[in-house]
C-alpha cells in the first residue's frame, strides 16, 4: 500500500472549510491550508494567480455569491506522485460537480433561479503540510448552455450532466494498493504513447482498441459531448478532431498521475495545434491554438474504460480571435 493520507486529510480539511463558509470569508481559512509560495491555474477568465487571497475573492467568494447553497458533489477523489518530476511530488485529485441554485449572474452568464452544476477537476499538489500548487480546470460553457445559451454550433456528442464511474467506486479516501496505481499509469502511458502525433499508421478504431476497451465511455466538455464505444468515439469525436488539426505539438504534463483503478494528467497548455477547419463547426485558423487539458480515467482489467476531459474552450476560442464571453454579453434576452 502506498500512504497518501496526510496529503488527502490535509485537502479534505481545507474542502470541508471551504465549503462551509459564508461568501466573502474565503480569504479568511486560506493561510491554514495555502502556503504563502502558491501557483493557482484556472480557466479563461482567471488563468494564472500566484495569490491564495485573490483566488478566494476573485473565483471562489462571487462562484459561492451565484451558486447559492453551493455543494461539493465529488465522483473521483485520489492522490499519487507525479511521473513527469521523477515521482517526487504528492499531488491529490478531486473531480466532480460544484451544485447550486443559480440565482446570480457569473462572468455575465444569466441566472436561472434552478440547480446548475459546474463540471470540475483540481488537482493540487501538497508539500510540508500545505497547498503549494493548484490547477482548478472547470467547463464553463456546460454551466452557459444549462442556462439556456448556445456558445457553439451543434456538438458532435451528447450534452448531459454527466454521472462518474459506474463502477461507484472512484473515492480513494483509503490507501490503495501500489501495483494497481502502477497498472493505471502504464494503461495511461500506454494511450499517449499510441496517440503520439497521430502517426501510428493503424485505421483510428484498430488503434483505440490497443489500448481502450469497446464500450469505453469518452466524457467530453461541452461543445464536443460524450460519446460511447469506441466506434461511435472515433465518428463523433476523435476523427474529427483529428481531421481538423495539423502541426499539433508534442505532449507536455505538469503532473501525470495515478492511484488504484484511476489516474490522470493536466498541462498548460497539453498541446498546441494548428486550426484547418471544421472543429466544433468553426472556420479555419492560420493560428496556433493552446489546449489546456485535464483527463481523468479509470482503468478496467489492462485497458482504459472511462475518461473524463475538461478543455479550457474559452481560452482556445479566444486565442484564435473568438472571444466567447464577450460574444455572450451581445445576445439579447427576453
Amino acid at each position: 500500500m502506498v500512504d497518501f493520507q496526510a496529503e488527502k486529510q490535509l485537502v479534505r480539511d481545507f474542502y470541508a472549510a471551504l465549503d462551509a463558509a459564508d461568501s466573502g470569508a474565503e480569504a479568511g481559512i486560506v493561510g491554514d491550508f495555502i502556503a504563502p509560495e502558491y501557483l493557482w491555474r484556472g480557466f479563461h477568465p482567471f488563468n494564472e494567480l500566484t495569490d491564495a487571497i485573490r483566488v478566494a475573492s476573485e473565483f471562489w467568494a462571487p462562484l459561492k455569491s451565484s451558486l447559492k447553497r453551493l455543494q461539493r458533489r465529488q465522483d473521483v477523489f485520489m492522490a499519487g506522485k507525479n511521473e513527469t518530476d521523477g515521482f517526487e511530488g504528492v499531488w491529490v485529485v478531486s473531480m466532480g460537480h460544484l451544485m447550486g441554485l443559480f440565482d446570480e449572474p457569473w462572468l455575465g452568464i444569466a441566472p436561472t433561479g434552478k440547480m446548475a452544476f459546474l463540471r470540475y477537476c483540481e488537482f493540487n499538489k501538497v508539500a510540508n503540510g500545505k497547498i503549494v500548487e493548484t490547477a482548478m480546470y472547470f467547463d464553463i460553457p456546460h454551466l452557459m448552455m444549462q442556462a439556456g445559451l448556445n456558445p457553439f454550433p451543434p456538438q458532435t456528442a451528447a450534452h448531459l450532466v454527466q454521472p462518474g464511474p459506474a463502477t461507484h467506486d472512484g473515492l480513494l479516501f483509503d490507501a490503495q494498493p501500489e501495483a494497481e496505481g502502477d497498472a493505471t499509469l502504464a494503461a495511461i502511458n500506454a494511450m499517449i504513447g499510441d496517440l503520439g502525433t497521430w502517426q501510428l499508421g493503424l485505421p483510428l478504431e484498430e488503434e483505440l482498441a490497443r489500448t481502450w476497451h469497446d464500450d469505453m465511455i469518452w466524457w467530453g466538455p461541452a461543445g464536443i459531448g460524450a460519446t460511447y464505444t469506441i466506434e461511435r468515439y472515433a465518428k463523433q469525436h476523435s476523427g474529427p478532431f483529428r481531421a481538423a488539426f495539423s502541426e499539433r505539438s508534442k505532449t507536455n504534463h505538469i503532473c501525470r498521475m495515478a492511484e488504484g483503478h484511476y489516474g490522470g494528467f493536466f498541462g498548460w497548455p497539453n498541446f498546441t495545434a494548428r486550426h484547418d477547419g471544421g472543429f466544433m463547426g468553426m472556420p479555419a485558423s492560420d493560428k496556433h491554438g493552446e489546449m489546456r487539458v485535464i483527463d481523468i480515467y479509470r482503468r478496467e482489467g489492462d485497458k482504459l474504460a472511462e475518461n473524463w476531459i475538461f478543455i479550457d474552450m474559452l481560452h482556445f476560442w479566444k486565442g484564435l480571435g473568438v472571444d466567447i464571453l464577450a460574444r455572450m454579453q451581445e445576445v439579447q434576452r427576453t
